[in-house]
Order: C-alpha cells, then sequence, then structure tokens
C-alpha cells in the first residue's frame, strides 16, 4: 500500500513538472510577442483557480501567478472586451491592435511549443538517443505479416519507401501507413546479415481495426525481437500462495508441472492457465534445484478465471550491443534532425486526427489526464533521455491541439482573426458567444471521450 501510494505521488509529481513547464513555454510564448508587438500584459498565470503564488511587477505592473490547478494557464491583456480602458491607454489594448499582431501573438503559444520540441531534439540527439534495431521476433502463422513472407530474425530496413533505424521508427511508420490498403517492407535476413527482400502486406477491408491502441502488430501477425527475460522472482507477496509454498526472491522458475520454462512471460501463461490448480515448480535456488508444490490462487477478471501465485518477476534485461541503435549526430546535424523530427511528429499528428474525424483511425487513440500521468511517471522513471523524449512530444501535441480550429482554442481565435481581415470588420459579439458554446461543448465532448479511453485502458 504504501509502495502504491509513494508511485502514485512520484507520477503525479512528473505530470505537474511536464504539464508546469510546457504550459509556461507555450503561455511565455503569448507573452513576449505580446510585449515585444507594444500589446499591455495584465496578468501572465500558470494553472488556473486559487492563486497559491502572486508577484506584482513594479517596473510594469505585469501580475504572475502561480495557481492551484496546473492544466492550464493565461496571459491576460489589456482589452476593451473585458473591461474600461482609459484613453491614453487604448494604442496598447489587444483589441485596437493590427489584425496581424494579434494574429501572431496568438500563434506564438503554439509556435513556442514547436520550438521547444525542436531544441529538446537538439539536446537529445547530441547527447544520444538509445533505441533498438527493428529485427522481428515471433510471425504467427497465416497471419498478414506471414502471408507477406516476413520471417523471425528478418530486419526492417524501410516501411513504405521510408528508411527506419529503430523500433519506434519502424512502429511510427506503421502507425502513419496502416491504412493503406498495402503497407511495403523491405527486410534483411538473419538480423540484417543476409538476404535484402521486398514484401507487401496486404491490408484489406478491416484495416481500422489495425488502429485500435496497442493491437496494431499482433493484428499484422508479428512482434519485435526483445531478449528473453529470465523468470527470476524479484519479490514475494507475504502470506501469497508462493510465500506459503516456500519460495524466494532470487529463485528461478525451470518449470512449471513439468512444462520448461523459458522466461517471464512464459511464467505469467503457465500459472494464468492453471487457476484453482496445484502445480509443481522447478527452482534453482543458488546452486541447488529444488521441487516446490504450489496452489495456485483463482483471481476473476472480466469474467474469465485467472490464475496468481503472488510474485513479481525480475524485469530487468541485457541488451547485446549488437541489437543497439544510438541515433547522435554533430550539433549541426541534430538541430537539422531536430527540426525534421518536429515536423514529421507534427505532421502524423495531424493527420491522426484528420483519419479520426472521417472515421479512418479508432478514437480510442486518444488519451486522458490519467495516461498522462501514468505516462510522465514511466518516462521519468526511464531517465533524463526518456523524460525530455516524452516533453518534447508532449509539447508538440499541446501545440497542434491548440491549432485546431476550435472557437475556445488559439486556433479559433485564429480563424475569427482571418474572418475579420477578409470582412473588413471585427466578428460580431453573436458569432463569438455562438462559437464560445460550440468550443465548450466539443472540448466537454473530447475531455468526456478521453476520460472514458483512459478508464477502460486502465481497467482493461
Amino acid at each position: 500500500m504504501v509502495d502504491s501510494a509513494l508511485s502514485l505521488l512520484f507520477m503525479l509529481a512528473a505530470f505537474i513538472v511536464a504539464i508546469g513547464l510546457l504550459v509556461s513555454v507555450h503561455e511565455f510564448g503569448h507573452f513576449w510577442v505580446a510585449r515585444k508587438l507594444g500589446i499591455r500584459v495584465l496578468k501572465f498565470s500558470i494553472g488556473f483557480g486559487r492563486p497559491l503564488w502572486r508577484y506584482v511587477s513594479k517596473t510594469d505592473g505585469v501580475e504572475y501567478i502561480i495557481a492551484a490547478i496546473p492544466l492550464g494557464g493565461y496571459v491576460k491583456m489589456l482589452d476593451e472586451r473585458e473591461g474600461n480602458v482609459p484613453f491614453e491607454a487604448l494604442p496598447y489594448s489587444y483589441n485596437q491592435a493590427p489584425v496581424w499582431k494579434r494574429l501572431l501573438t496568438l500563434l506564438a503559444g503554439p509556435f513556442a511549443n514547436l520550438a521547444f520540441a525542436i531544441l529538446a531534439y537538439w539536446m537529445l540527439l547530441m547527447i544520444g538517443i538509445p533505441g533498438i534495431k527493428p529485427v522481428v521476433g515471433e510471425v504467427t502463422p497465416d497471419s498478414i505479416a506471414f502471408r507477406a513472407g516476413l520471417h523471425p530474425d528478418d530486419l526492417i530496413l524501410s516501411v513504405q519507401g521510408r528508411s527506419v533505424d529503430t523500433q519506434t521508427d519502424a512502429l511510427l511508420t506503421l502507425v502513419d501507413t496502416v491504412t493503406d490498403d498495402t503497407v511495403s517492407m523491405r527486410v534483411r535476413a538473419d538480423q540484417g546479415q543476409g538476404d535484402e527482400r521486398q514484401l507487401r502486406f496486404q491490408l484489406g477491408a478491416g484495416r481500422r481495426d489495425l488502429t485500435e491502441p496497442e493491437t496494431m502488430l499482433s493484428r499484422l501477425g508479428f512482434d519485435f525481437w526483445f531478449p528473453p527475460m529470465p523468470a527470476v522472482i524479484a519479490a514475494v507477496t507475504a502470506e501469497g500462495p508462493a510465500a506459503k509454498a516456500g519460495l524466494q526472491a532470487g529463485d528461478e522458475i525451470l518449470s512449471i508441472a513439468g512444462e520448461p520454462v523459458t522466461d517471464m512471460t512464459t511464467v505469467s501463461r503457465q500459472i494464468s492457465m492453471r487457476a484453482g490448480q496445484e502445480v509443481l515448480l522447478l527452482i534453482k535456488r543458488g546452486s541447488s534445484h529444488v521441487e516446490l508444490p504450489v496452489t495456485v490462487l483463482k483471481e476473476t477478471v472480466e469474467g474469465q478465471n485467472v490464475g496468481r501465485i503472488g510474485v513479481r518477476m525480475n524485469a530487468h534485461v541485457t541488451m547485446p550491443d549488437s541489437m543497439r541503435a544510438m541515433q547522435k549526430y554533430s550539433p549541426l546535424a541534430a538541430f537539422t534532425q531536430g527540426v525534421m523530427q518536429t515536423w514529421d511528429t507534427a505532421a502524423l499528428s495531424l493527420k491522426m486526427i484528420g483519419r479520426m474525424i472521417v472515421g479512418q483511425v479508432s478514437t480510442k487513440n486518444l488519451s486522458g489526464a490519467i495516461s498522462m500521468v501514468e505516462f510522465s511517471g514511466a518516462a521519468a522513471r526511464q531517465g533524463f533521455v526518456a523524460f525530455i523524449h516524452w516533453l518534447a512530444l508532449i509539447s508538440i501535441s499541446i501545440g497542434i491541439f491548440n491549432l485546431l480550429p476550435i472557437p475556445m482554442l488559439d486556433g479559433g481565435q485564429v480563424m475569427y482573426q482571418l474572418a475579420e481581415l477578409v470582412k473588413g470588420a471585427p466578428v460580431s459579439e453573436r458569432v463569438q458567444l455562438a462559437g464560445q458554446k460550440f468550443g465548450v461543448a466539443v472540448l466537454l465532448m473530447l475531455l468526456s471521450l478521453t476520460l472514458y479511453n483512459d478508464i477502460v485502458r486502465h481497467l482493461g
């Protein structure tokens, strides 16, 4: 219980740091450009709700706030629509500024997030981003991949004509291309030491199913190579079946009911299918082999009986150097790659949004605050490089999301400014009010959908 509470606090802290930093970047973009263009800023707030910290600058009167709810922020500017503005201050009012100044101020927030991502990738690519070569693991018989001619130990060189260097590259390219009728893949056998082949995946009419979260590879019929994880017990739950049978941390499970065990995945599968049974485990403890009978606990998960013995397996693996792929560049090349990485990720995000709207991609891919908290904690645990990489991805998402033409967002306000540029007069208050109601409805719908997806994903 204590470990769970500490883990939750760690995840929340990582999430608050991530969101606080990226919201600050976004709002600073608005703040900096507005001031540079002569628009007076009254407040700069990170977070919403009750202020936890407040400071009023003695030089320019700007009120700086850190508020209690760290899920956003705002920059309040001098504006006649929000109160009386003295005649002498009108030249510094937002609504009196030329349209081009308002447009630049609105776009500055999202572009600050994209600039942050470029700088983050630039730094990471100079340090070096570790990855794993895209070598194929198991291939499911009679699957799409099997029929295309994909074999275990094939090294994937390119997907749909785009070169890939890591498993992440290959995954993202597949995500971008599985809505096509066919996907081409160039591979080299024997982990890159054998002959080169060109494959063609025929996806057919069910390709939308391939866009379901975390099911694309299994539906295609293959997975990536990963080093086997020895079936070594890391911890034993007190008073659980394993503890009562005498199992200890450090024991290696060699067989279950006479079935040889090769890795921890085999242990999970073998125990899960033996709910309520007594099984004999062959254990390696130090230099000795011990046989221990264990009664498998029966639990019901989603209407199915699942076996548990109350152990946590050691997830530590050693990655061979031959399977490592390091993306590392000189400062100039790293900056160029950082720009390209940000552009590609932003373009993929926009494509996915468009495909969700037309029904080509499952809306289950949308994640909300619960997933953000979990992913932030997971990235922080992996270290500095993983956390900065996560920040870059989220910063791009924030930038793209705020550019969407929804009236409550920067993109919606940009639409109003462009409409004013065309018609020569501001959009009427009636239209703005209707747009605001529409924007609130859309955002509430998105919030509900992402929360639902998070809950279903968490329970599943």
